[in-house]
């Protein structure tokens, strides 16, 4: 059974900095596709990041471009987000998801079979 579990959420002030992991277990494959999508109160889940095994078919969102990362340790199973120069407006709850291969120039939900619980990350002014 596949399994994906976020950590590293929490509270920050406009400005700060946090570092999501997401952690793989029971995954077969060699490769994988690992997104990150977030969902604020009242909207819609969108897409932040992506990232195939061995760094291709990167995205990012343009909300995030040039303050968010992503990076994965393949030995440790496990895809980060670096969230730097946070803003009010990323507070949501980040989502971790998997699936064997990236489809498409944008990731969408239906593109990532598995998913983690999420985890919740506020930003205060």
């Amino acid at each position: 059974q596949v399994q994906l579990v976020e950590s590293g959420g929490g509270s920050v002030q406009a400005g700060g900095s946090l570092r999501l992991s997401c952690t793989v277990s029971g995954y077969t494959y060699r490769e994988s596709c690992m997104g990150w999508f977030r969902q604020a109160p009242g909207k819609e889940r969108e897409a932040v990041a992506r990232i195939y095994t061995g760094g291709s078919n990167l995205y990012y969102a343009d909300f995030v471009k040039g303050r968010f990362a992503i990076s994965q340790d393949n030995a440790k199973n496990t895809v980060y987000l670096q969230m730097n120069s946070l803003k009010p407006e990323d507070t949501a709850k980040y989502y971790c998801a998997a699936d064997r291969f990236c489809y498409g120039s944008q990731p969408l939900m239906g593109h990532f079979g598995y998913w983690g619980q999420g985890t919740q990350v506020t930003v205060s002014s």
